[in-house]
């Protein structure tokens, strides 16, 4: 028998929605099921119709519950940056054990009073994230419990977005008949994916080409430091080739993916690709090169203006260049053509994983590889906001009429010398099941 822990990911996206379910054992994530459906209901990564965003995700959990043969009941999500506020918190209080040894209640506390603040009534705290605590003055400290002390101080980074954006997810996910674990803000959790350590120390550029939008990320200090979205991505390139060489959406889409090139430079002139244009009973002969200069066209005006919000913060003086990831990059081409308007390191970032070769995987993948390296402090800080639980729970798997089903056994919770009653027992609450 062996014990593991089944971590889901969801990934709403303008294009698809993507769910990817993994098994994660002795620290090593294994893929065992896939979910993809076209996306309805979405604009420009924000949900404007719940009803048909709810079947889309619906259509995904089906697949990848079928792939992996288990009941999905509980994910964790993504959320775009858009309109996201990145900003720095502090909290501060008296450790209450009398023994004045710090406690996981104390860090709880610690987070809650670093989470006192005046927002705007249309913004939400999304997640917060520790850097640092401090004990009676002794700071740069990671995990404070054990530590003998008077005093508690912690320094973290906290994130907001729009209500309106994070209930319509919320709400999506409710009545697909899920339950939401916690929502993970999507730049950071791919930087945590895409970026090796010393490329997220030292500062990188991570830049995320989706279908509706595309999204550039400054991480530095292991930190997501800055964040702009550019509301243009891979459809408008599918529209640029519909209108230029007038033909439908989806010729238009395949001639992209078949033939496309984001550099026309590299693009045949003698090669040429039938297209079939509307009021015309014979397909057109394009060559590759002109439709490689209406993708290359659309790339370098998203290109240009990421440059210049990025060069706004001096993301290029960083030394990790740019790491580039999402469908559109499947394109051929784009690295030359990104290079020459960033003038820097540019690389692509696909996952290895079996099934998940293409760079649209990526942002599911960066969900459950989130999720699955925080720590238990991390959980503790976040549990703060009193709407998540951490996955400490072991899985024995047994099939059962077709489906796996999950034996959940309790992890126990170790006791600090002198901790109340209640306390244990809210520590015992904190550390359920995550994933059923």
């Amino acid at each position: 028998m062996e014990n593991s822990k089944i971590y889901v990911g969801l990934d709403v996206g303008t294009t698809s929605i993507k769910v990817i379910v993994a098994e994660s054992m002795n620290k090593q994530l294994n893929v065992i099921g896939v979910g993809s459906a076209r996306s309805n209901g979405l604009s420009r990564g924000t949900i404007v119709d719940i009803d048909q965003a709810v079947t889309a995700i619906q259509q995904a959990v089906q697949q990848a519950e079928q792939k992996a043969n288990i009941e999905i009941k509980r994910v964790v999500a993504g959320i775009p940056a858009n309109l996201l506020q990145i900003e720095e918190c502090q909290g501060m209080i008296a450790v209450a054990d009398q023994s004045k040894e710090i406690t996981s209640q104390d860090v709880q506390n610690v987070a809650s009073a670093a989470l006192v603040r005046n927002l705007p009534p249309e913004r939400e705290i999304l997640t917060v994230l520790p850097t640092e605590f401090t004990v009676d003055g002794f700071d740069e400290i990671k995990d404070p419990r054990g530590m003998m002390g008077v005093r508690l101080e912690m320094s973290g980074v906290l994130f907001t977005a729009p209500k309106t954006m994070i209930h319509n997810l919320k709400k999506c996910i409710e009545k697909a008949g899920l339950e939401l674990s916690q929502l993970v803000v999507n730049p950071l959790a791919l930087g945590k994916l895409a970026l090796s350590d010393g490329e997220q120390d030292f500062g990188s550029i991570i830049i995320d080409l989706g279908g509706g939008q595309s999204t550039a990320a400054v991480i530095h200090d292991h930190q997501l430091k800055f964040s702009v979205i550019d509301q243009e991505g891979g459809d408008h390139i599918t529209k640029d080739i519909s209108v230029v060489l007038n033909t439908s959406i989806e010729n238009a889409e395949k001639a992209k993916r078949d033939y496309g090139n984001a550099d026309s430079l590299a693009a045949s002139e003698e090669e040429e690709i039938p297209i079939e244009v509307v009021g015309q009973s014979v397909p057109v002969q394009v060559t590759e090169k002109k439709l490689a200069e209406i993708i290359e066209a659309r790339l370098m005006q998203v290109f240009d203006r990421l440059k210049t919000s990025l060069d706004k913060v001096d993301a290029f003086d960083l030394p990790g260049g740019v790491i580039m990831t999402g469908g559109v990059t499947a394109l051929p081409g784009i690295v030359d053509l990104a290079k020459e308007i960033f003038d820097c390191p540019v690389k692509l970032y696909i996952p290895d994983q079996m099934g998940l070769r293409h760079p649209s995987f990526a942002q599911g993948l960066g969900l459950i590889n989130y999720i699955a390296n925080l720590s238990e402090v991390d959980w503790l800080v976040q549990s703060a906001l009193g709407n998540v639980e951490q996955p400490t729970t072991e899985t024995q798997h047994s099939t059962q009429m077709g489906k796996t089903q999950t034996t959940v056994e309790e992890v126990p919770v170790k006791k600090t010398k002198k901790q109340s009653k209640n306390g244990f027992e809210s520590l015992k609450n904190f550390f359920s099941n995550f994933f059923e």
